[in-house]
């Protein structure tokens, strides 16, 4: 008999590949034993998901540096957990959109008379901005903020010194962190909308727990002072200020120039 994953030999005796750690399936697929197996991988107590869950509030020192230093089986690998909380998003989406659309279009109003209260609704670039179109690229923009964090946490703590986790760990650092974020603001984001509260207010609720949570994990991470724990994020936040201006600078100048070879094309057309 062979391991199907990984075509090592295998005893009959034993239930687990000691190559790959895979567990040998004996049995014929049937729906009791693919429940068994589900209930296994996600309602167990002592599952990967719930244990990687729980210990990134409690413990996130463990987690990160337990799979930055090779323990892989313990909790769920980086990127399949950052997989898991995109796919929750999706699911967030996929909710607001078709039975929480009264409270979108609520808070869309709100935001275009404040807008207007601003300036002049033709002239302002904001005016057509909606909750609901920019809540259906939110994967896309978790996706696009790890790079800007990632670079930001590395920069602060390379600066002052502290280069124990090169830039590839510091990756590893914020795609947990992100991911433990986007499952908790998935989560509470739906539950809050079911009681009926403000869109706006659950942004601000949580973008106030994001960077609460940020904090602490840094701060266990890096088993820093309460101090220097503020200090390191002060850096942090200023770099990520600063990638960020210059990134959406760098977006405008390319549009402007755009529209700027676009209007002579239609110049030269006429």
């Amino acid at each position: 008999m062979n391991c199907k994953n990984c075509n090592t030999s295998l005893s009959k005796l034993i239930n687990y590949c000691p190559l790959c750690g895979a567990k040998i399936v004996k049995k014929r697929l049937t729906f009791k034993n693919l429940s068994v197996d589900i209930t296994e991988q996600f309602l167990n107590i002592d599952n990967k998901f719930l244990k990687t869950f729980l210990h990134l509030f409690t413990k996130p020192e463990l987690v990160i540096d337990g799979f930055i230093s090779g323990t892989r089986k313990k909790y769920i690998n980086v990127i399949q957990y950052f997989a898991v909380a995109l796919t929750l998003v999706g699911v967030q989406v996929f909710l607001m959109n078709n039975f929480f659309l009264d409270a979108m279009e609520l808070d869309n109003e709100f935001l275009k008379k404040a807008l207007e209260n601003q300036s002049n609704q033709e002239n302002n670039p904001f005016s057509s901005f909606s909750f609901e179109d920019s809540n259906n690229y939110q994967s896309i923009i978790y996706i696009l903020s790890v790079p800007i964090s990632t670079i930001s946490t590395w920069i602060a703590y390379y600066v002052i010194g502290i280069r124990h986790y090169n830039f590839t760990e510091h990756l590893v650092i914020n795609l947990y962190y992100s991911a433990q974020i986007i499952i908790v603001s998935a989560v509470l984001s739906i539950l809050f909308l079911c009681f009926g509260l403000d869109y706006l207010l659950i942004s601000g609720v949580i973008s106030v727990l994001t960077f609460g949570y940020f904090f602490f994990v840094f701060k266990r991470v890096f088993n820093s002072s309460f101090w220097d724990s503020v200090l390191h994020f002060i850096l942090i936040m200023v770099a990520y200020f600063i990638i960020f201006i210059t990134i959406l600078l760098i977006v405008i100048a390319i549009v402007a120039v755009y529209a700027i070879l676009n209007k002579d094309q239609l110049v030269h057309t006429v």
